[in-house]
């Protein structure tokens, strides 16, 4: 990896991925409200789960922790996540009348997409702390940790205890914040929550609305970029801070002081969701590959303007190749 972390050497797994798997509902009829459709296709969905997929067809050895329903829908998840090559041993199945959450997802423009969640007993949120192994932990270079994990206990405690082992055994922490509203209280929950998990990773990446929720209680939810970063960077462990501006491209600042620009990359939009979790599968890759701090923020761009540009969020992350064409395609980034 660059400098910026020293991961330990000879593990089994490059990253493992906790958190949300559910299953995504896409319409086939597009540029209409829900109300007015009539068919969807169903995929894997859930971030730390679209991730887990992503950086796996990426060329990295990944695991994945997560709870699922003891049902058809558990299993349909389990299996793709199996053909991806996401190694499922330590997903648990749901023992009660816990169900995966479903996202109803609707795209009425380019421009205008929404989605409408079921997560009432979501079996991602009943995931629990005797459900975490300290040995599958051990096992990995990077643990990524979703901010939807922290919403309600078992789930918040099965993921801080997930990242203390991962502190106790050297496995870097990525904390993707992964903001969903409505998994919420008030936004002083969040911030306890996540400030707690920021200040114990390495990397951290989120919108600039969800790092301005990481920061209410601690008072720089008004700062700008470059300070939100630098507290982080100063007053935790974050050796990395990735804020992304969606239309406007994201920003990394790093802790020798650097900080990074990129815009976003030309698209052929078809929905506004999803590109978050190819942004971050080809992030990370490159820095395991060793890349410029730069140079990863420009491959996570163009793999995110891949995945905005198709029906579903899982299916059509982009392999390592496809990013590259799309690098070279855009002319943007040419080091």
């Amino acid at each position: 990896m660059s400098n910026y972390l020293e991961l330990e050497k000879n593990r089994e797994l490059d990253v493992i991925c906790f958190g949300r798997v559910t299953i995504d509902l896409n319409p086939n009829e597009i540029n209409r409200t829900l109300d007015k459709t009539k068919s969807f296709n169903m995929y894997l969905g859930g971030s730390p789960a679209n991730l887990s997929i992503g950086l796996s067809r990426l060329g990295n050895n990944v695991g994945f922790i997560g709870k699922v329903s003891d049902d058809q829908f558990g299993t349909f998840v389990i299996d793709k996540l199996n053909s991806e090559n996401v190694d499922t041993s330590n997903i648990v199945r749901a023992k009660g009348k816990e169900k995966l959450g479903l996202t109803f997802t609707e795209m009425k423009s380019e421009t205008e997409s929404s989605i409408l969640m079921y997560r009432n007993e979501a079996a991602d949120l009943k995931l629990s702390v005797e459900d975490v192994n300290e040995e599958y932990i051990k096992k990995s270079k990077i643990l990524l940790i979703s901010g939807t994990s922290l919403a309600e206990s078992p789930s918040r405690e099965a993921a801080l205890k997930a990242m203390i082992l991962a502190r106790k055994n050297n496995v870097k922490i990525v904390f993707d914040v992964d903001y969903r509203e409505y998994n919420w209280k008030n936004k002083d929950e969040i911030s306890i929550y996540y400030s707690t998990v920021a200040k114990n990773s390495d990397i951290i990446i989120g919108s600039r609305e969800e790092l301005e929720l990481t920061g209410e209680l601690l008072g720089h939810s008004l700062l700008q970029d470059e300070q939100i970063a630098e507290y982080w960077i100063q007053e935790g462990s974050a050796k990395i801070v990735v804020i992304k501006h969606g239309k406007k491209g994201s920003s990394a600042f790093d802790n020798e002081g650097s900080t990074y620009n990129v815009p976003s990359y030309p698209a052929k939009v078809l929905k506004s969701f999803g590109g978050g979790d190819a942004h971050g599968s080809a992030f990370i890759t490159c820095l395991l590959k060793g890349y410029s701090l730069e140079k990863a923020l420009h491959f996570a761009s163009a793999s995110a303007s891949i995945n905005i540009g198709s029906h579903s969020c899982s299916e059509n992350l982009p392999t390592f190749e496809e990013i590259e064409q799309a690098v070279k395609n855009a002319n943007i980034y040419n080091k």
